[in-house]
């Protein structure tokens, strides 16, 4: 199979990179033929003359191109081949539109842990994509991470859950080190072991059959000091706070 790439920025590039450990053949388009010879040279791999030689030669096309660039790259070009957005806020519909086409439409949403090969990705298609296409795009999806198939409509929150959240997580780490410095630990210390906990805290429930109250109660003993820490917790509003900035991320997402 071929796939094509037609935008290779950081997104583009850690997907090859977990795509590179398949069988597909992968060729690539950048902004220019000088521009893609040097992406396809730094990655090894094939070099297009152009965007629409691309389309023409491939199985399928990738879009890693801008969200704000669509309108004027796609209006030169002509669909024949099955298209894979990665664009945020470019539904299937839209994509449709711009493609001028009643092709197989795939749209995807990793997130920056694509970069490790660990992305958490939402996938969604129309209703021309087979059964067969559908295996090949949870293939791809999954050569970089794990994936969620799912309605097209519950993007917006799969987006604030998946893609924004690290940022939420880094912060809540943020916080953790910065009171690990505050009662005497160095910077580095404190955040090497927050780090550290936070990973395997997550492998546990991956892991685990309980649920994350389950696995609260388990640390919690009466009297102790996790408990009085959780009820702190509560008392400032962690719970609130976390809906709330979810809530707020969907919103901001449904006005772009």
């Amino acid at each position: 199979m071929k796939i094509g790439f037609i935008g290779v920025g950081k997104m583009a590039t850690a997907i090859i990179t977990g795509l590179k450990q398949t069988e597909h053949e992968i060729l690539v388009s950048g902004s220019s033929l000088a521009r893609s010879k040097e992406i396809a040279n730094n990655l090894g791999l094939t070099a297009a003359s152009s965007h629409q030689d691309l389309i023409n030669e491939v199985d399928l096309v990738i879009l890693g191109i801008k969200p704000q660039l669509f309108d004027d790259v796609l209006a030169e070009l002509t669909f024949t081949k099955p298209v894979m957005s990665m664009a945020a806020g470019v539904s299937l519909d839209k994509l449709e539109e711009l493609t001028d086409s009643g092709l197989p439409l795939i749209r995807i949403m990793p997130n920056m842990n694509a970069q490790i090969l660990q992305s958490t990705t939402g996938i969604c298609f129309n209703q021309d994509v087979s059964d067969d296409l559908k295996v090949l795009a949870h293939e791809i999806t999954d050569s970089f991470g794990t994936t969620f198939e799912l309605a097209e409509k519950d993007f917006d929150t799969f987006t604030a859950l998946a893609g924004s959240s690290p940022a939420y997580t880094y912060l809540f780490i943020e916080a953790m080190a910065k009171a690990g410095v505050k009662n005497g630990l160095t910077k580095t210390q404190a955040l090497d072991i927050v780090t550290q906990t936070v990973i395997s805290s997550a492998q546990n429930l991956l892991a685990s059959e309980d649920s994350p109250h389950d696995l609260i109660d388990k640390i919690c003993s009466p009297g102790g000091t996790t408990i009085a820490g959780l009820m702190d917790l509560e008392k400032t509003g962690l719970t609130h706070s976390v809906v709330s900035a979810i809530d707020t991320t969907i919103d901001r997402a449904k006005k772009l």
